[in-house]
């Protein structure tokens, strides 16, 4: 199955080139004629090898003399303008392109000696995958956390970007196809370019997803691919009767079968023996979950989980 991509992305800018000039492909670029009469240089020598007439002192009119009886002289047309440079002018007025640093792969933390002071994860430059079934508490959990840290962090929901398409939206909960399928591969590369693209302008990140065990092509390797090697999973798995009662408080289409969040808890059991982090919030509010999520970041930043 092949999936449509985007176009390609502008080249990048050249020796000496400006940001947002001659990104137009296919545009030919001629250089500009010279004016057909250029003016004489202020101050040079006149036409026809007469000295240039001096210049006004005290008493003496500006211009040429003008004799009695005769009319004054026309002044002499202005020179022809240019005609205007091919491509895009970039002036005062108009308004700048922002170059931004580029998003590359998020890359391991560095192993921290033993006996190294914790790092506060309220302030590190992170980037969290949240893993859980619905009605696990991840999408509150990850908002409260993004908000309370110390430093800018994004919360990057894959559910709210799965479901900017509109029109012919194709809803996983009716029937896993190819359509749906296309539409979470999709989200999730738009979730990974969001993400590098923050943590490269200094913001952290934290996203959350229903990444199965039992496919870490299309799960995990995914995330992996699109956001970089340094991406940190934390799994957040509740009991099951927990899950359920979460579920049912839910409205519109975040709402599901009681069948269908059993089977997806149960897949969600897979992650215990993986060696990623789990936190099971059955009992914790999300001031204490999120407070639980700083401890494991700060852990997998000392010693990063091997995913």
């Amino acid at each position: 199955m092949q999936h449509a991509v985007g176009g390609p992305l502008p080249p990048p800018h050249g020796p000496g080139q400006r940001p947002g000039v001659g990104w137009t492909q296919g545009a030919s670029h001629h250089p500009v004629p010279p004016p057909a009469h250029p003016a004489p240089a202020p101050g040079g020598p006149a036409h026809h090898g007469h000295p240039a007439p001096p210049p006004p002192g005290p008493g003496h009119p500006a211009g040429p003399p003008v004799h009695p009886g005769h009319p004054a002289p026309h002044p002499a047309p202005p020179a022809p303008a240019a005609p205007p440079a091919a491509g895009p002018v970039e002036t005062s007025m108009t308004t700048g392109h922002i170059q931004l640093p580029p998003g590359g792969p998020v890359q391991m933390p560095q192993h921290v000696p033993a006996g190294t002071p914790v790092v506060d994860a309220s302030q590190a430059a992170v980037a969290v995958l949240l893993i859980g079934p619905a009605g696990a508490g991840k999408t509150t959990v990850a908002r409260h956390w993004a908000d309370r840290r110390r430093v800018p962090t994004a919360h990057i929901s894959l559910d709210d970007v799965r479901e900017w398409v509109r029109s012919g939206f194709a809803n996983p909960q009716s029937g896993w196809n190819d359509n749906s399928e296309a539409q979470y591969r999709l989200a999730r590369r738009t979730c990974g370019f969001a993400a590098r693209n923050f943590l490269a302008n200094g913001i952290s990140c934290i996203l959350d997803d229903a990444v199965f065990p039992d496919r870490p092509v299309v799960g995990l390797g995914g995330w992996k691919r699109h956001v970089g090697p340094g991406l940190l999973p934390v799994v957040i798995l509740p009991g099951l009767e927990i899950v359920l009662e979460r579920n049912a408080k839910r409205s519109g289409n975040r709402r599901l079968s009681d069948e269908e969040v059993a089977r997806i808890h149960g897949r969600m059991a897979g992650w215990y023996g993986s060696g990623l982090p789990i936190i099971d919030n059955s009992g914790h509010d999300v001031e204490t979950t999120a407070r639980m999520l700083d401890e494991v970041v700060a852990r997998s930043l000392a010693s990063p989980p091997n995913w």
